[in-house]
């Protein structure tokens, strides 16, 4: 891919080997080589900035209907043969009874919203900071506004610090370490929550229950774990459960999109929980390759990790139905156990054709 040349590479400081280190203020990004040399290219110059058609304006206050927008990953099963999407997904309604004017997912919203003047407020929301909210939020953990006390640039924190608070941060404005006054995890969407009053909505299970056979779906299916909308302006509840796109051809809109409380497949169970876990794993790169299908050697169940051992591979666990501790076996030493990846490979198996392979964490900036 054709890099773009207009890296501005300078030195900010020294790495612990005593050697420079260098940093790209035009696209927050490493610039340094092999031996602490001065690269050609910050590690992002490849990547093509964001177009027109890649952004889009949305004022809620046009859209009596309601406006929900979320941080969106590719599906964690897909049969059909569609490109990758990932980024921030939203909807909008002119009214309750119409159907939706706006459905699709943008690499960047510029949310107009209201202020106590009167006047209109701008806030940019990438789809880093959307994806990454989506991931802190979903294992449990709240997001704060950082700047850097050095430049003021926003702070994201990505990857495995966006599950883990820590005081000290790397600026991606400025290329510096800065420090905050308390351990917490950056994220620009905490500005727009905090600034709009975001409070939590109304969350209801769906309603709806599905038994599909995937041969009746010849253009193939996407699943995906519900995840609470970052803005949800509708009177309704949000639903969660198992979101399911299913198609009868290749054709461009799925015979259904909707949300699902119970799904089987082929016969097989897919329980909502592991799913919408599993959609977060994949957005953090530290953890790929880590989440596997693992069942307790003493009572046979699968065995699915919670709280802070599904997001931190480790070799001991313990079965919540036995109680019986037992270690990780195969080549890796440290797992974290997901009974959905076991659900996902039996689906696959009976596949109009074979999955995708979605690398939901090779985002732009995380490559």
């Amino acid at each position: 891919m054709k890099q773009n040349n207009d890296c501005r590479i300078v030195s900010v400081g020294k790495r612990r080997d005593g050697r420079l280190r260098y940093w790209c203020l035009v696209h927050h990004a490493n610039a340094t080589a092999k031996y602490g040399k001065r690269a050609k290219h910050c590690r992002y110059a490849h990547i093509p900035r964001i177009s027109a058609d890649q952004i889009l304006t949305l004022d809620p206050s046009n859209y009596a209907g309601g406006v929900a927008v979320w941080g969106a990953v590719p599906p964690i099963f897909d049969t059909t043969q569609k490109p990758t999407e990932h980024g921030i997904h939203v909807h909008a309604r002119h009214t309750d009874s119409e159907s939706k004017v706006i459905d699709g997912t943008y690499r960047s919203v510029r949310l107009i919203a209201p202020s106590a003047d009167n006047n209109k407020r701008e806030f940019i929301i990438s789809e880093l900071d959307a994806i990454y909210y989506m991931a802190s939020s979903l294992f449990g953990f709240q997001v704060k506004h950082v700047q850097c006390t050095l430049c003021g640039f926003e702070h994201l924190d990505k990857d495995w610090f966006s599950v883990h608070a820590h005081r000290r941060h790397l600026c991606a404005g400025c290329g510096r370490e800065f420090r905050d006054n308390e351990a917490s995890i950056g994220n620009p969407m905490a500005k727009v929550r905090d600034a709009l009053c975001i409070q939590p909505h109304s969350i209801a299970p769906a309603s709806k229950d599905l038994d599909l056979e995937q041969h009746n779906y010849p253009g193939g299916i996407q699943i995906w774990g519900s995840n609470p909308a970052i803005l949800w302006t509708a009177k309704k509840n949000e639903e969660t459960g198992i979101h399911i796109h299913a198609f009868n051809t290749d054709e461009t809109q799925p015979t259904f999109d909707e949300t699902f409380r119970r799904v089987r497949i082929d016969g097989i169970r897919l329980e909502p929980t592991h799913i919408r876990t599993l959609m977060a794993q994949t957005a953090l790169p530290h953890i790929s390759g880590r989440v596997v299908a693992i069942s307790c050697p003493e009572c046979g169940n699968g065995h699915f990790d919670t709280g802070a051992e599904s997001f931190t591979p480790h070799d001991h666990h313990t079965c919540p139905a036995c109680k019986a501790t037992f270690r990780s076996r195969g080549r890796l030493r440290k797992t974290i156990g997901n009974p959905a990846i076991q659900m996902l490979a039996g689906l696959a198996k009976t596949a109009v054709r074979t999955p995708q392979v979605h690398q939901a964490h090779l985002l732009p900036e995380t490559l």
